[in-house]
């Protein structure tokens, strides 16, 4: 398999699904190249809500199986990356025209039934008047539930699986995705934008919302997957409350909104389910704006207005095609659509959480007669030391405790911010010199780590998509110099 110069799988697509799949057989000694005509992650993969969660709505519709699914897959996440995931504390306000809260703790126990919960703790009922985060809140919300999912930088976690499967010998080429494949004597050839051309025995087709199209126009197959396209917009505004802790918001159309710590110094809301015609149409509408403000000003003691918003996003989700379900009730799960007369195959649905065990189903379907390795392997920079502490996130935070004191000589917040996107490796990073600190906030050691390590071609790779640093930066063009 991995030996042969044809490379024993084609992967179209770099988000979390592809990259997983490659890094997942990259590590059973298979051949792989990963195809992406974007920046990895540059799509879908991170315009996510940013959650590792089971799913406690698809309760409601007896999705009993994908949420613990999920939530294995959560601590297995929280324990392989807890540098870009934690641990997050959420408070589940009660309201009026709210479900009863006899039915939230009775979803909440099933909920933290289902989770092994090795990496989080389980559900109770809390006085807002007690809590200080109760204080971002209108006075007369005063009960909630708090329980806890898992957070992740979905950007950087489909980089680092990039990373990770470059690292074990497959082929990631960014900029450069395919443009024409064809399956003839055996083996699909396929034509990148580039003009290179290789061939491959087994073909995937993880392109997420351009799945469909990708299986019908460009691979040119007569039985292309069905999608249900829907948009999911956020909203990144002024920080709303001091502590740490996520809100999630009811609705009265029976929808729930999140209201999340974002990026150290701002606050994320989302999201919405707006179907959409074409996967290239993500953009906020300002339908999507009123609704999310309305859902957070609905409980927050100082209401967000339009000048709070620091930033907009919007990404495609690929669902799986239902007929006579709506966008709230159609599955998260996943599907693996088997291509008739040709060894391909197109992956989808999927959600970040379970990224993972899509992965190994997959390419223990493909190939069989390999060993799944995924469940237990850190990502880069997480192979955090065991110090002692009780979960992944704790041993983290021992560990940046020590760097800090280390690196006395740096700024405390610049080690914490460091750590925190590069992990276990910003130590080498420390170590080594940081260089010049550039106008956008990146530093030489940094920027060479981004282009050399995790294929970062643009400005925008770097300052959205791999450290958030756009966001701290004024409304003005990017300097010449960080574009070179």
């Amino acid at each position: 398999m991995g030996g042969s110069s044809i490379p024993d799988l084609v992967i179209l697509g770099g988000g979390v699904n592809g990259a997983a799949i490659a890094r997942d057989a990259a590590g059973r000694g298979l051949a792989v190249t990963l195809l992406e005509s974007g920046d990895i992650g540059g799509a879908t993969s991170s315009a996510s809500t940013k959650l590792v969660h089971g799913g406690l709505r698809y309760l409601e519709f007896g999705a009993l199986g994908l949420v613990r699914k999920a939530l294995i897959e959560r601590d297995r996440l929280l324990a392989a990356a807890p540098h870009i995931s934690w641990p997050l504390p959420f408070l589940l306000p009660l309201v009026p025209g709210g479900r009863p809260g006899w039915m939230l703790a009775c979803g909440l126990l099933l909920y933290d039934h289902l989770a092994r919960r090795r990496q989080v703790p389980g559900a109770c009922r809390v006085d807002l008047r007690a809590e200080v985060a109760g204080g971002a809140l209108k006075p007369g919300i005063r009960h909630a539930f708090r329980f806890f999912d898992g957070w992740v930088d979905d950007a950087r976690l489909v980089v680092l699986l990039a990373r990770d499967a470059h690292d074990r010998g497959a082929d990631i080429r960014v900029r450069d995705g395919a443009v024409r494949a064809r399956f003839a004597d055996g083996l699909w050839q396929v034509e990148t934008a580039s003009g290179q051309r290789l061939a491959a025995r087994h073909l995937v087709n993880a392109t997420g919302p351009w799945a469909e199209t990708v299986a019908r126009d460009l691979l040119g197959l007569a039985d292309p997957p069905r999608l249900r396209l829907v948009q999911g917009a956020h909203l990144v505004t002024r920080r709303v409350n001091r502590t740490e802790e996520a809100f999630l918001l009811q609705q009265e159309d029976g929808r729930i909104v999140f209201l999340l710590p974002y990026a150290r110094d701002w606050s994320l809301v989302g999201t919405t389910e707006t179907p959409v015609a074409q996967p290239g149409d993500a953009a906020i509408t300002p339908a999507e704006e009123a609704y999310l403000l309305a859902a957070a000003n609905a409980v927050l003691a100082r209401p967000l207005t339009p000048q709070d918003i620091r930033h907009r996003f919007a990404g495609v989700r690929p669902l799986i095609l239902e007929e006579g379900k709506s966008d709230r009730e159609t599955t998260r799960d996943w599907r693996f659509h088997i291509h008739e007369r040709v060894p391909a195959t197109t992956v989808v649905g999927g959600k970040i959480t379970t990224f993972r065990r899509l992965a190994e189903d997959l390419v223990s379907h493909l190939f069989p007669k390999t060993r799944p390795w995924t469940r237990t392997a850190t990502l880069p920079g997480g192979d955090v030391p065991d110090l002692g502490g009780k979960t992944a996130r704790a041993n983290f935070l021992l560990w940046l405790r020590a760097l800090k004191a280390r690196f006395a000589d740096h700024d405390p917040a610049l080690v914490e911010r460091l750590a925190s996107l590069y992990g276990t490796e910003a130590e080498a990073m420390l170590a080594g010199g940081l260089g010049e600190r550039r106008p956008s906030g990146l530093f030489e050691a940094e920027v060479a780590h981004l282009v050399a390590r995790e294929f970062a071609r643009t400005e925008e790779d770097m300052l959205w998509r791999r450290t958030k640093l756009a966001l701290t930066l004024e409304k003005r063009p990017l300097r010449p110099r960080v574009r070179a």
